[in-house]
């Protein structure tokens, strides 16, 4: 009697134990689950073809691309033009350089940063234009875009990164202060989407990131108005993802942690570091105090992130590589994400 040879290494028929036929499976409940399932599987493929994009979308470049970036003239905000740029973007970068609001304890940002911004752009060999302006100017920001769209013949990306932060007790916060920050941080940002929604609804085609924040993500003591207004834009995200998702536009958030810019390197933020890390606060830290408090409550190891590590969080969601990526809170915070409980 001959002996049947089991299956070549490179036979891909199903082996099932030797104890338990093919048709014997089937016949219980279990298995013939499983081969409807199957059979069901094998029917939508080959009846149902309305089964969204099949196509594979592996595409990092931005080659043919056009931005909006805010708050272009320097930290996070250079930081993606640059990046955007060196994956084949032109960029606009608009920042208003110049004081923004009353009780700010950093300097504003100045014409020649947007200057320096735009020969970084230029230096990655592409096309750069340099808007100085308010976000919270709707007429700018729409003169902005048209000028875009005339010069770089469409406006595929849009940045939200402008933002400014004063701190202080809810309770003895100047309503000029509260004001400022809810008016640049969720206005701003809210005209900005504004602004760039029409065009590209026209083309059914579109890439929307706002810059949220970390601390829009939980409590911040001190920083009700900033907490709250990175709270809203990460809302503001949501519900025009909602909008626009069957319009061929992604909307998300990138949250930073704690980075190295003029925000956040100035006396005011070093103290409030010296209170998150439990230190008695100075009226002027140093940066090695600051360091010193910081880095035990560091998950990775470092007192703050530089820009260019929050950038590629953004350029991955203006490819097509993010084509379904849609709705969603990008945290970029060298592991201080461990601490947000939702």
């Amino acid at each position: 009697m001959q002996r049947k040879q089991a299956p070549a290494a490179n036979d891909h028929r199903t082996v099932l134990p030797h104890t338990i036929s093919r048709r014997r499976m089937l016949a219980t409940s279990a298995g013939a689950l499983v081969g409807a399932s199957i059979a069901a599987r094998s029917e939508s493929a080959t009846t149902n073809t309305n089964v969204g994009d099949m196509q594979p979308h592996v595409n990092f470049a931005l080659a043919g691309k056009s931005a909006l970036v805010t708050g272009a003239a320097r930290g996070i905000g250079r930081a993606i033009c640059v990046a955007l740029a060196s994956g084949g973007a032109d960029v606009m970068g608009l920042d208003i350089c110049a004081v923004a609001a009353s009780n700010l304890v950093y300097p504003p940002a100045k014409p020649e940063d947007l200057e320096q911004t735009g020969k970084l752009v230029t230096e990655q060999k592409r096309r750069w234009i340099g808007v100085k302006g308010d976000i919270r100017d709707m007429a700018t920001l729409k003169s902005a875009v048209e000028r875009a769209v005339k010069e770089f013949g469409k406006l595929d990306i849009a940045v939200a990164n402008a933002a400014i932060q004063i701190y202080g007790p809810l309770a003895e916060m100047p309503d000029e202060n509260w004001t400022n920050v809810i008016d640049v941080n969720l206005n701003g940002t809210a005209n900005t989407l504004r602004a760039v929604i029409p065009h590209m609804l026209s083309r059914k085609f579109g890439r929307i990131v706002i810059i949220a924040s970390s601390q829009g993500r939980h409590g911040f003591k001190n920083g009700s108005a900033y907490s709250a207004s990175k709270w809203g834009v990460i809302g503001l995200m949501k519900s025009a993802a909602w909008e626009l998702g069957k319009d061929g536009i992604t909307v998300n958030c990138v949250e930073p942690g704690l980075t190295d810019t003029p925000l956040t390197r100035n006396p005011g933020r070093w103290k409030e570091a010296l209170k998150e890390g439990g230190k008695e606060p100075k009226e002027n830290p140093s940066e090695q105090e600051v360091m010193a408090a910081r880095l035990p409550q560091s998950v990775m190891g470092i007192p703050w992130m530089q820009p260019d590590e929050v950038a590629p969080a953004v350029v991955f969601l203006c490819t097509d590589a993010a084509n379904r990526v849609s709705g969603a809170t990008y945290d970029a915070t060298a592991g201080d994400s461990v601490k947000i409980t939702a």
